[in-house]
């Protein structure tokens, strides 16, 4: 049996659409309806039903399901038996706060093979895939073939500049935010951080504004310090460089302060040895006081 199209499978039947399956796997999608079409045709049964919202799993789609799990799973232990690469580690961004993390994580454990990667919004697909070990990620929905380990939680700080009415405050609270325009043009629905600003500030009866092209940070720092009324959020440890003229603020939010929950995910059954050593160093990870969390937060300890 072909893996690849079991893969492809298990992927669409999460994904619910042919296309977004696609996305996950950095393939097309006309590449996704071929893998399917041959792996129904191996098997003698109809996986999948279109329909205009997306793709449906059939009965017999729904049976072999957990089957196509256990087989990836088997695949990943082969692999996991034999390998003796270093352990490969996703982190979003590298001025990120899980960059830090696995940067102390290597100052401490220098002897690990470590190589670090960064792959935005693809990194489940490639847990999957087998081609990263673990990627750090805020866990809206955990997926039944991975697992899940929250190690940090990063207090969210107002970034703005010196003519913003809030710039001169040693903090502020959340309910404080309300009425003041918070840029965050990368914050798009269907993302971890989508999901998580956009509790947040129903939480708090605030507006945040994702309009625009997303420039990158440069863009945004630009705006907000000439402006009196932009300002943006940010966590407490990322590594944001902006030039000395911008004199740009940096006011932690408290009473609640927002905290943003990272966890470590990877794919159950891999047994790369460094893996158990870097969940060990991140146990049991950094629980603030009075925060706030999305609901969805809870699910991972």
């Amino acid at each position: 049996m072909d893996l690849d199209a079991v893969r492809t499978f298990a992927a669409a039947a999460e994904a619910g659409r042919f296309q977004d399956a696609a996305v996950d796997l950095s393939i097309t999608q006309q590449a996704v309806s071929k893998r399917i079409a041959a792996l129904e045709k191996s098997l003698g049964a109809r996986l999948f039903t279109r329909t205009a919202r997306g793709a449906v799993l059939t009965g017999e789609g729904e049976a072999f399901l957990p089957h196509a799990r256990e087989l990836l799973l088997a695949e990943a232990r082969a692999l996991a038996s034999v390998r003796t690469g270093p352990l490969r580690v996703d982190v979003i961004g590298r001025r990120l706060c899980p960059a830090g993390l696995l940067r102390e994580f290597h100052e401490t454990h220098p002897e690990v093979a470590l190589e670090v990667v960064t792959l935005f919004d693809t990194a489940t697909a490639a847990i999957r895939a087998g081609s990263v070990d673990a990627s750090f990620r805020a866990v809206v929905e955990l997926p039944d073939d991975l697992d899940a380990q929250r190690v940090f939680d990063e207090p969210l700080q107002l970034l703005c500049g010196p003519a913003h009415p809030l710039a001169a405050l040693s903090s502020v609270t959340p309910a404080e935010l309300a009425g003041h325009r918070i840029w965050m043009p990368g914050v798009v629905p269907g993302t971890e951080w989508g999901a998580y600003y956009g509790e947040f500030a129903a939480a708090f009866g605030l507006s945040i504004d994702a309009a625009g092209p997303n420039f990158g940070t440069e863009v945004v720092l630009d705006k907000i310090a000439e402006s009196a009324d932009v300002a943006t959020l940010v966590g407490a440890r990322s590594r944001i460089l902006w030039p000395a003229g911008h004199d740009l603020r940096r006011v932690p939010i408290e009473n609640p302060t927002p905290v943003y929950p990272h966890s470590l995910v990877w794919r159950r059954g891999n047994a790369h040895p460094a893996l158990a050593r870097l969940r060990a160093h991140l146990s049991p990870g950094v629980r603030a006081g009075a925060t706030w969390l999305p609901g969805w937060a809870s699910q991972v300890y």
